[in-house]
């Protein structure tokens, strides 16, 4: 871990203020996006994380995400190598969680899990930081828990979304949460986990895209289960939607 001064942790904290106050005096909530449901579909993290989930389970997502093109599927790393199997010549990636559902594991075991994911076969690593550390004012740690994943995704080429846990933070921690993870070389932002309480809102994807500016990607999930919902979060800046109800989502879509 490197030692951040005072002077570097001031001025990341008075960039996160002064951009929460632009987009706060200035955020309207956005028209609902006008999204076809393949575009739509070449979005979705077709996703399934709870702890129960069966081999029967995965399979049957993987299923899905083929028969409907989606972006990616989004299992828990021991699933990997059956998603691997299953996908095996087909389009949609598969994409592992680290330090799922908290955050709060150390950076080497974040950085270990992620190197195993991808070395089972993983293409797209999410991971959740470290929101107390975040909550704590330790903007070194987490940039650097943010950047050691990264270090070990880019090495493979894989691609690292990182999770702010939206629902956990206020808006100066939100918008430092994403110019921290900037920073550390992540893709993506993502919003939610979906197991902490609440979700995406337009408004947060909103001020994500504010801070991260238009180059990284950024992912809406947690309660997005309708096209009305997952075709806001397009318009309020999100390129990728993580839902457990994919094919609800697109079957609402335009053709």
């Amino acid at each position: 871990m490197m030692d951040y001064d005072t002077d570097w942790i001031e001025q990341i904290v008075a960039r996160a203020r002064a951009l929460t106050d632009a987009f706060t005096a200035s955020y309207a909530e956005p028209a609902m996006a006008h999204v076809s449901r393949a575009q739509l579909a070449a979005m979705i993290d077709h996703t399934i994380l709870k702890p129960e989930a069966t081999v029967d389970d995965v399979e049957a997502v993987c299923r899905e995400a083929i028969a409907h093109q989606f972006a990616s599927v989004c299992v828990n790393a021991c699933h990997v190598p059956q998603c691997v199997e299953l996908l095996a010549d087909e389009e949609p990636a598969i994409c592992a969680v680290v330090g799922f559902p908290l955050g709060a594991t150390l950076t080497e075991a974040k950085a270990y899990e992620a190197d195993l994911a991808i070395a089972e076969g993983a293409t797209e690593i999410d991971m959740v930081i470290n929101v107390g550390m975040l909550k704590s004012g330790a903007y070194g740690f987490v940039l650097d828990d943010i950047a050691d994943v990264a270090d070990i995704c880019h090495e493979a080429d894989a691609i690292l979304k990182v999770i702010i846990e939206t629902v956990l933070l206020s808006d100066i921690e939100k918008a430092l949460a994403c110019l921290l993870l900037a920073e550390a070389g992540a893709d993506f932002a993502k919003t939610s986990t979906g197991f902490a309480g609440g979700g995406a809102t337009a408004r947060d994807v909103a001020l994500m895209r504010a801070a991260i500016g238009p180059e990284l990607g950024l992912k809406a999930a947690g309660g997005i289960r309708d096209y009305q919902t997952a075709a806001l979060m397009v318009a309020a800046g999100a390129t990728r939607i993580g839902a457990s109800a994919g094919i609800k989502i697109v079957q609402g879509a335009p053709q």
